[in-house]
């Protein structure tokens, strides 16, 4: 994450943070994937309407993850101006676990869950973010 994306997203979660609450990791991810039926099946359609000039691929919105050492915060990201543009959640870290990182072409990713929660965030980093990933990985226990 550059340096002007970084100091939006602190000024976004300044007033959010406790006293004596640090922020460990601020990079940029995705929450959500396609899966590769529907995008295949969104390509071909976009392409018939298109009379074959054109495929549309859907793709996730980008999101800001900010993690402390308490909790882990996710901000909707504005592409075009670089700032965050909505808070959508704050996770507690204290019970959080993951699963192993699955390495894949162009990402990796990770679900992270809560025995208090059956559902897990699964969270895709870019090949860029992998030393983000790695510190959030590691600050985060794996499954038993």
């Amino acid at each position: 994450m550059n340096a002007k994306r970084r100091r939006l997203l602190l000024a976004a979660l300044d007033p959010m943070l406790e006293p004596g609450e640090q922020v460990e990791v601020t990079t940029i991810v995705n929450l959500s994937s396609v899966s590769v039926p529907r995008t295949a099946a969104f390509a071909a359609a976009s392409a018939v309407v298109s009379g074959g000039g054109m495929a549309v691929i859907p793709a996730p919105t980008p999101m800001y993850l900010a993690m402390t050492d308490r909790r882990i915060f996710v901000f909707r990201a504005n592409q075009t101006f670089a700032r965050p543009e909505e808070h959508l959640m704050t996770i507690p870290r204290a019970g959080l676990v993951r699963t192993g990182i699955k390495e894949r072409l162009l990402n990796s990713s990770f679900v992270v869950s809560s025995p208090d929660n059956e559902h897990g965030l699964k969270i895709i980093f870019p090949l860029i973010s992998r030393k983000d990933r790695n510190s959030i990985a590691a600050a985060i226990p794996p499954a038993g």
